[in-house]
């Protein structure tokens, strides 16, 4: 018998690491005009984990912000595209919330658009677009 392909996503959770939670959340908030919620429990200590928002039953996945002493942000070839309607509008908040534009809003022919950029925490993320 063959190996059989069932059509799904095969991202199911990703999680972004941060050196500092606050800045971090700030960042994703203002960016991506979005609320992170705390997933954390609260007798871990050197640990904290902040939610995106998700909906369990939609296409996609989800992931959280992680802090913890044993992993440093930044430095890692992972890119986590984040889907917005047109990522122009996110694009321009990146500077004003601490991160940087590493490429502006560019095609990707029948694929949209994208924006590259880094995150307040040094980590290299990606808007994804149609249009």
């Amino acid at each position: 018998m063959g190996v059989q392909f069932v059509a799904k996503n095969p991202v199911g959770w990703f999680e972004i690491y941060v050196d500092d939670m606050a800045r971090a959340k700030a960042f994703y908030e203002t960016v991506l005009g979005i609320f992170l919620e705390s997933l954390t429990d609260p007798t871990e200590d050197n640990f904290e984990m902040l939610g995106f928002p998700s909906a369990m039953d939609e296409y996609g996945s989800s992931g959280a912000l992680l802090y913890t002493e044993t992993v440093k942000a930044g430095g890692n070839s992972t890119v986590v595209y984040f889907s917005c309607d047109d990522c122009a509008v996110e694009e321009a908040r990146i500077e004003k919330a601490g991160g940087k534009v590493l490429r502006p809003k560019m095609s990707i022919g029948q694929y949209g658009f994208v924006t590259m950029a880094q995150d307040s925490e040094g980590n290299n993320i990606g808007l994804h677009s149609m249009t």
